[in-house]
């Protein structure tokens, strides 16, 4: 049978794409070291898991939910952003989806049109732009300065603005630079995208993990005037070590939201009941692990980030949040005679056994992204492999 042209065009997702390669060498036996993915090595607190097994155990879970999400939890996300941001939300400006993968997925879906053109900073998530295509979108890369901390300024978007330019999307903090814009910079964003009617997607999934003295703003905590122009983008999955529950959501324009739940209702039906008990408990509940998780990756940063940076020919500023770092290995490249940093990712992989990602899947070909959601004594087993990885290719 032959494939649909959307599904010829889709390019799979790289990060996912090497986490397999790794898992399938570490089933021969290979003693892999994986760097690639973000996802936090911390179990989901025990209150959590406790909610999730009570709601088992009176019969709650046992049951389709409503397809924008179950009351409590719709309560429990608008509550923790008024108590972080200062904002209430109204129950029918938030809509819940089976992870913030799918958030992303449903809006582009609800809101795009053909040839209508979606402003992507580069690098970018792996996922934003092959999402725009499958919604009959157009991505628009605008490259960024490593100068600049790999940051869009409005001067750069407004050279890639268009009549069919309906969304931009920024993503602070960052996956996979690890940056993190200041408020200043996102107002001038903000009033930027006001002035030309173009909505911004708000990508805030990492915004509880900032580092070292550094504060996150939120889209929300701006003008009222940016705030109904913007999507938030959010979910559990990295702040409470929930990756496996799938839960994320989008607040936004009430008629925009409404047909994201139809969305949901045609493709997903709902999120699994269980996974949304737990999620109103780690929203509601106490956030004492949040803020440890939270130190232990900044210890993980502060640790790891020197060693990186004093490989051979490695060139790279200190991240502010989230859980990567993404050196540049453009002069390690050449030292140990590669064009291509796939090619080099892939022989690190075969023969030091170190999975890190190609930084071609956020758009730029000089990166890699390395993911430090794991912990101490294994990151510093994989940064020693790639110095060894580097010095045996040197010669």
């Amino acid at each position: 049978m032959e494939l649909s042209k959307r599904a010829k065009q889709l390019s799979p997702s790289a990060t996912l794409a090497t986490a397999q390669k790794a898992q399938d060498l570490k089933k021969t036996g290979v003693d892999v070291i994986s760097l690639s993915l973000g996802q936090p090595d911390f179990v989901t607190p025990i209150n959590v898991q406790q909610a999730a097994i009570l709601s088992i155990e009176n019969g709650e879970a046992s049951f389709y939910a409503p397809s924008n999400g179950i009351y409590p939890l719709r309560q429990a996300i608008i509550d923790r952003i008024e108590t972080d941001y200062g904002y209430r939300y109204e129950l029918d400006e938030v809509v819940v989806t089976d992870g913030a993968k799918f958030a992303l997925y449903a809006l582009f879906q609800a809101v795009l049109n053909s040839e209508d053109e979606v402003i992507i900073p580069v690098p970018y998530w792996v996922s934003y732009a092959e999402q725009v295509k499958l919604a009959q979108g157009v991505p628009v890369f605008v490259e960024t300065k490593e100068s600049n901390q790999f940051k869009a300024t409005v001067q750069d978007l407004e050279a890639a603005r268009t009549d069919k330019t309906k969304l931009v999307i920024i993503n602070s903090p960052s996956n996979p630079t690890g940056m993190l814009y200041s408020k200043e910079e996102l107002e001038a964003i903000g009033n930027w995208a006001v002035k030309h009617d173009i909505y911004i997607v708000a990508d805030e999934i990492y915004g509880k993990l900032i580092y070292n003295g550094y504060e996150f703003t939120s889209m929300i905590e701006l003008s009222d005037a940016i705030r109904k122009q913007t999507f938030i983008i959010n979910g559990v999955s990295k702040s409470y070590a929930m990756t496996g529950w799938r839960i994320g959501y989008v607040l936004g324009d009430k008629e925009v939201v409404k047909a994201i739940n139809t969305i949901n209702s045609q493709s997903i039906s709902n999120c699994a009941a269980v996974s949304q008990y737990a999620a109103v408990e780690a929203l509601s509940g106490p956030q004492n692990s949040v803020e440890e998780m939270r130190q232990s990756f900044e210890e993980r940063l502060n640790t790891i980030y020197p060693l990186v940076a004093a490989l051979p020919g490695v060139t790279i500023e200190k991240p502010k949040s989230a859980f990567y770092l993404y050196p540049n290995i453009r002069e390690t490249l050449n030292l140990c005679g590669y064009e291509n940093v796939t090619d080099f990712v892939n022989d690190l992989l075969e023969e030091a056994h170190v999975a890190v990602v190609s930084g071609e899947g956020f758009g730029t070909h000089d990166h890699i992204r390395i993911s430090y959601a794991t912990d101490i004594d294994t990151l510093k087993k994989g940064v020693e492999r790639i110095a060894s990885f580097i010095e045996k290719k040197q010669k």
